[in-house]
């Protein structure tokens, strides 16, 4: 049974503006923690999260989520110059998919970022390469608008924070979640910093293998 709209957006805006915050991300509300278990992986799909995105990638292509529909997608809302959470998330994606069971195919991962203003496709191109991401890590990136309406289509929040004392002259402070879609793009799940390779695989194994 899902809870309240209201509430929903309540328990996923405690985990947001947080996240490359020098106190590192906030404990989010019961009702949004997410667990290893399939039944804990099963009630975390909420229809009110996830819709249609209009984004550039990272070769330069427009895309929208018709081009991810016929394979399950994991998605990311970060940043390149995130110095911790987000590579912190993306080394645990990675861990996880290899606990896969053998022959299980990964979900399409997507990394959307949210500092469009430095984020160009060609540098989200070096950036997801990363030996230590996952091998078949995307990354999408857009005008500011398309990129709001994007996060905003997935209930997460983002605001950037100047930081004269960052060579960068800014951060961005923003939700981390992970959000698993189907293969017609809703949602079947989602992740939060609480989760490690090992639920995060085991919650993929169940959820996927049904």
């Amino acid at each position: 049974m899902t809870f309240p709209y209201r509430t929903l957006i309540a328990a996923l805006g405690a985990l947001a503006a947080t996240a490359c915050s020098p106190s590192g991300p906030v404990d989010a509300p019961q009702e949004a923690k997410s667990g290893g278990t399939k039944s804990g992986c099963l009630s975390r799909a909420y229809p009110e999260i996830g819709g249609p995105i209009s984004l550039v990638n990272d070769k330069g292509e427009a895309v929208t989520q018709d081009t991810f529909k016929g394979h399950p997608a994991l998605i990311y809302f970060g940043f390149t110059y995130c110095p911790d959470v987000c590579p912190m998330t993306l080394v645990t994606v990675a861990r996880a998919y290899k606990m896969l069971p053998e022959g299980m195919e990964p979900p399409q991962t997507l990394l959307i970022s949210i500092d469009p203003e430095r984020d160009t496709p060609e540098k989200l191109s070096e950036y997801v390469a990363t030996s230590a991401f996952p091998d078949n890590l995307v990354g999408l990136t857009g005008t500011p608008e398309q990129v709001r309406a994007a996060a905003q289509a997935f209930i997460a929040d983002y605001s950037r924070v100047d930081d004269p004392s960052s060579t960068a002259g800014y951060t961005m402070d923003h939700t981390s979640l992970l959000y698993l879609m189907d293969e017609d793009w809703n949602l079947k799940t989602f992740f939060t910093h609480d989760d490690t390779s090992e639920t995060i695989a085991a919650c993929l194994a169940d959820v996927m293998g049904e």
